[in-house]
């Protein structure tokens, strides 16, 4: 038998409505300006600090049920994000960036959230917008309800589009620059050591000389970091074991190639290996230097410097002169001390000429905060001073770089480092070192950079070098001895 229930009944007899047509966000009282107002602000609150919560309250609840749901899980998923950053870095910063395709669908995930989720809190804010009923409220509020909620909208969803913005770079850098990285080596001896070279890569450069030499020796333990800078046109150098060994068992030969454009300098191996080598191809001396990342010329400098220093230099970081200013724009400039007035421009058109006649501006001495163009002539201008004295405004740049490299300047010009690193830069580093060698930077920045300049300074004869004292120094520099403590009483 079906029982009828009545509707409740109040004490003067009327019939109680149901609960759900006495809320004033689902069911208002559309004849009070002042409540439809008081109503479309609530609904644009809501939809700001918890997207979904006013199509819950007010409209479609199945749309606001997934909108509350994919809130909850971008939250979820940041906490996680964060309390794994605080507890377990390392495993963080492989699944992001050391991972190989694990961090590249991580990443590509990550993407895809964010841009659906920024598209979604465009539908949530028109829809709550809908809601609100703009003819119902007061006449002030038609026009700053709706003001409102797209500009928060516009910066939230922004925001998130930013962010997506970001890991899509982050995963194309990293893919441009690490895709074909060499084999993952540990440190050598308590030490990695990369060797950094810089110069133009410009079209047409077919004899392309390094302009700058460079070991970065990173302490695998402590990340203190130790720079030592190599003469470009140091002669007769020992290579260590391999290809070029064998063609110079006694050393490089202090003859060139005039007709082909290269000298006895370390800084002509690549136009002696790649364009010079009579008879002998440079992919025959390093078959494999392509496929991790590298060339010949690279490689050979490699044996070069690493014959020089007596250390292992497995990985190389290039940088294309041509293109550096981009980079120091995009870190937002660097701070220089500037020693000697320093002219701008490509040099002489002939023996004696004065730099005032051929100079295109000029650096001048003091504290000087550098743009990109400007670093670039200070690392490159050599005409009114030596090569060494270069050597040292190029530490001074590596110094002034490093320094920027904060995480915060970092994050807040993202993309156009990332563009210019991709455009400029060239290494054989493996993917999978990236998290090691992150935590080493970040240690690196908070302890000096110690520099060691192979010059005539320094007690070093550029063209008749003690080789085995070169190397004794770099040891006592990488392993210091240890203090012995004075005996008691």
């Amino acid at each position: 038998m079906t029982i009828l229930r009545e509707p409740l009944a109040s004490a003067r007899g009327a019939v109680r409505a149901p609960l759900i047509q006495t809320r004033p966000m689902r069911h208002p009282d559309t004849s009070s300006p002042a409540a439809m107002t008081k109503r479309g602000w609530w609904l644009v609150a809501l939809n700001v600090l918890i997207p979904g919560s006013a199509q819950v309250l007010a409209g479609n609840r199945r749309l606001g049920r997934f909108g509350l749901g994919a809130t909850i899980a971008l939250w979820v998923l940041i906490a996680l994000t964060a309390l794994t950053a605080l507890l377990w870095r390392q495993g963080l910063l492989w699944l992001t960036v050391g991972g190989g395709w694990v961090s590249w669908l991580v990443l590509t995930l990550a993407q895809v959230l964010l841009i659906g989720y920024a598209l979604l809190w465009i539908v949530l804010t028109l829809d709550a917008l809908r809601l609100v009923r703009l003819v119902r409220v007061k006449p002030y509020a038609k026009i700053a309800i709706p003001l409102v909620a797209l500009l928060v909208a516009s910066l939230l969803g922004g925001g998130a589009a930013y962010a997506a913005g970001v890991v899509g770079t982050s995963r194309g850098a990293i893919t441009t620059l690490f895709g074909s990285g060499g084999p993952s080596l540990p440190p050598s001896d308590g030490y990695y050591n990369i060797l950094l070279l810089g110069a133009d890569s410009g079209e047409g450069r077919d004899s392309m000389r390094f302009d700058s030499i460079s070991v970065v020796s990173v302490n695998a333990d402590s990340g203190a970091v130790t720079i030592t800078g190599i003469p470009r046109d140091m002669p007769g150098f020992p290579f260590a074991e391999g290809p070029m060994q064998e063609l110079y068992p006694d050393g490089h030969s202090g003859h060139g190639d005039e007709e082909c454009g290269w000298s006895s300098g370390i800084n002509q191996l690549r136009t002696e290996v790649e364009v010079c080598r009579n008879g002998i191809d440079g992919e025959g001396l390093y078959p494999d230097a392509s496929t991790h990342g590298s060339e010949p010329g690279v490689e050979a400098t490699k044996d070069a410097v690493e014959g020089i220093l007596g250390i292992e230099v497995p990985y190389f970081v290039f940088i294309d002169m041509h293109g550096f200013a981009a980079l120091v724009d995009a870190l937002g400039g660097v701070d220089i001390t500037v020693s000697e007035r320093l002219p701008m421009g490509g040099g002489p058109s002939y023996e004696g000429e004065p730099a005032e006649d051929w100079a295109i501006g000029w650096i001048e001495p003091g504290e000087q905060h550098m743009n990109g163009d400007t670093a670039q002539w200070y690392a490159r201008s050599r005409y009114t001073t030596s090569d060494f004295d270069r050597m040292l405004r190029q530490r001074q740049l590596q110094q002034a770089i490093l320094a920027q490299f904060t995480p915060q300047n970092v994050l807040s010009r993202f993309q156009d480092v990332a563009n210019a690193g991709t455009a400029i830069v060239e290494t054989d580093l493996p993917q999978d070192k990236l998290p090691e060698f992150f935590e080493l930077l970040l240690k690196a920045k908070e302890q000096p950079v110690t520099t060691i300049e192979l010059t005539p300074d320094n007690g070093v004869d550029e063209y008749e070098p003690d080789w085995a004292d070169i190397q004794q120094r770099i040891q006592t520099a990488l392993h210091p001895p240890t203090p012995t403590p004075a005996p008691e009483g």
